[in-house]
């Protein structure tokens, strides 16, 4: 198990690179399996659960070439589906999240898949029935084993069909678009995810030779097609690490820019964190955030405490909302950060708690912070990162406390940013990894 030492207190400076977005990657690899012909990603994240997926893909049988350090050519010509069915898969597929995104390419080109479980992030209940709902209505049947832990499914006969999701999951949504797109006849998907994520893997499956029509909207239109062919695909900045790095800037009042934001992809991010009193400059698909000492939440128009919370896109995305809260801790004024979607991903306020930060965890979904505009600083602590945006957050806070800190289990972190520690050091942060 790895830590994270670090002094705190020290202001950064310079550039930071986004990587390529983690959640798209996991869906756009998982395509490969559509077609047995080549396909390119580019700016693919070289972090642990991304690359957990590009093993588990080779040893479906797929080949996998690496051509430089973020490019990768994938050619699923020959895939050993009996695969599925040994206890080494069963072990690889169940502690990875994303390995659920490998069954609707498997059932939309060989009919049938099965898979354990999978694993992830303990940050309360995330269901798979938008999944399972969506291929049993194209046409499969499966069978859970809770003795096992295995989902099988049948999918011989993948039929066009009208899919109105339960929520719109965007896992889910990539899932049934990818076992529609070679389905026989039309299929309607409504209150469909349309993440930016999701946009890339429809426009992917265009290029490829899908019939998709509705990318942008929650009602994609799918025609099903005989066969897909290769393609070249490159991965947006990710949000998250945008989103982090305005969040690290404000917390430790350092002018730092994000080059190739992919600013035109960032939604409400920018908007969310200049409520909160953060300068942004925006110039051409970079962003600067100029050194701060103090900035001061805003309130509502009738004066009242200012609210964020997550809601499916276009809205803010649940995966910043622990940045958010961490952010607010030295600004002026007080917000209510609302956790719609996951019960338990506030449960590392405490740490904040003990650090010095002033915040009020009302119920498992909701937590306010009162800022304390610079007036004394957190202090460092030793610490264990429960989940990866968690983790960041953590992280965060640590640079700007007075002091050392110390953060375990920072393979939770490796799980969602490349390479995290040797890229602060190159803004001029003080962190080491120690190694137990």
């Amino acid at each position: 198990m790895s830590s994270f030492k670090i002094q705190g207190g020290k202001k950064l400076k310079g550039e930071i690179t986004p990587q390529g977005a983690k959640n798209e990657a996991l869906q756009i690899i998982a395509a490969t399996l559509l077609t047995p012909e080549p396909v390119t990603i580019n700016r693919i994240p070289d972090i642990r659960d991304v690359n957990k997926l590009i093993e588990l893909i080779g040893d479906l049988g797929a080949s996998v070439e690496k051509l430089d350090s973020d490019s990768y050519r994938f050619t699923a010509k020959e895939i050993d589906v009996s695969y599925l069915e040994s206890d080494e898969f069963k072990t690889k597929a169940a502690s990875l999240r994303g390995s659920i995104m490998i069954l609707g390419p498997l059932l939309a080109r060989y009919g049938a898949a099965k898979i354990p479980r999978p694993g992830g992030d303990k940050i309360g209940r995330r269901r798979l029935d938008t999944h399972f709902l969506g291929f049993e209505k194209l046409g499969a049947k499966f069978h859970y084993s809770s003795k096992d832990s295995f989902y099988k499914i049948d999918a011989s006969n993948l039929q066009g069909c009208y899919i109105h999701l339960d929520e719109a999951s965007v896992t889910g949504t990539a899932n049934i678009l990818m076992a529609a797109v070679l389905a026989k006849g039309k299929t309607t998907i409504y209150n469909a995810a349309c993440e930016p994520y999701i946009q890339q893997l429809c426009k992917m499956l265009v290029r490829m030779g899908a019939n998709i029509n509705g990318i942008g909207s929650n009602l994609l239109t799918i025609e099903g097609v005989e066969s897909l062919g290769g393609t070249v695909h490159t991965l947006l900045p990710d949000m998250i690490e945008v989103g982090s790095f305005i969040g690290l800037a404000a917390m430790t009042q350092s002018e730092i820019t994000v080059k190739n934001a992919g600013v035109e992809h960032l939604g409400l991010i920018p908007d969310v964190f200049k409520r909160l009193g953060i300068k942004l400059e925006i110039n051409g698909g970079d962003i600067l955030i100029p050194e701060q000492k103090n900035y001061e939440i805003d309130t509502f128009i009738d004066g009242s405490i200012l609210t964020v919370a997550d809601a499916p896109w276009p809205g803010f995305t649940p995966d910043l909302l622990s940045i958010v809260l961490v952010t607010a801790i030295q600004a002026k004024g007080t917000v209510l950060i609302h956790q719609k979607m996951f019960e338990s991903r506030l449960f590392f306020v405490d740490k904040l708690i003990d650090m010095g930060a002033q915040i009020i965890l009302c119920d498992p979904h909701r937590a306010t912070v009162i800022g304390l505009d610079r007036k004394q600083q957190l202090k460092g602590i030793k610490m264990s990162s429960p989940d990866i945006r968690a983790g960041v957050s953590l992280l965060i806070a640590a640079l700007s406390a007075d002091g050392e800190s110390v953060i375990s289990n920072v393979e939770q972190i490796d799980r969602g940013y490349q390479n995290i520690d040797e890229r602060l050091k190159r803004l001029g942060a003080d962190i080491q990894r120690l190694e137990q």
